[in-house]
């Protein structure tokens, strides 16, 4: 079974930045894609970004790409979301998950999810 555990969220002002981290455990991760998510309060679950094994293959939600980026560390089992420029609406509890193939922006398609970190930006 894989573990996946976010930490990084926190209490930022508008115009911050944070760097998200995601560390997966309990299995190998060789050929996953991993994505991060996020819920605001009263709202459903969006997708925000996500990576290829290789890296070499990103995607992001378009009203967010300039601002969030993607990366991740295969050596240490670990994917980040460098966030900047955060706004109020970037207020969320942001997830990771996990996909064993492909690419994509629907959570059904991503079969390991963490617990999630909270981010919130006050103004």
């Amino acid at each position: 079974q894989l573990q996946l555990v976010e930490s990084g969220g926190g209490l930022v002002q508008v115009g911050g930045s944070l760097r998200l981290s995601c560390t997966a455990s309990g299995r190998t991760v060789t050929g996953y894609t991993m994505g991060w998510f996020r819920q605001a309060p009263g709202k459903e679950r969006e997708f925000v970004s996500a990576i290829s094994w290789s890296g070499t293959r990103t995607g992001a939600r378009d009203s967010l790409k300039d601002r969030f980026i993607v990366s991740r560390d295969n050596d240490k089992n670990t994917i980040f979301l460098q966030m900047n420029a955060l706004q109020p609406e970037d207020t969320a509890v942001y997830y990771c998950a996990a996909r064993p193939s492909g690419m994509g922006p629907h959570s059904k398609d991503y079969a390991y999810w963490g617990l999630g970190t909270r981010v919130t930006v006050s103004s």
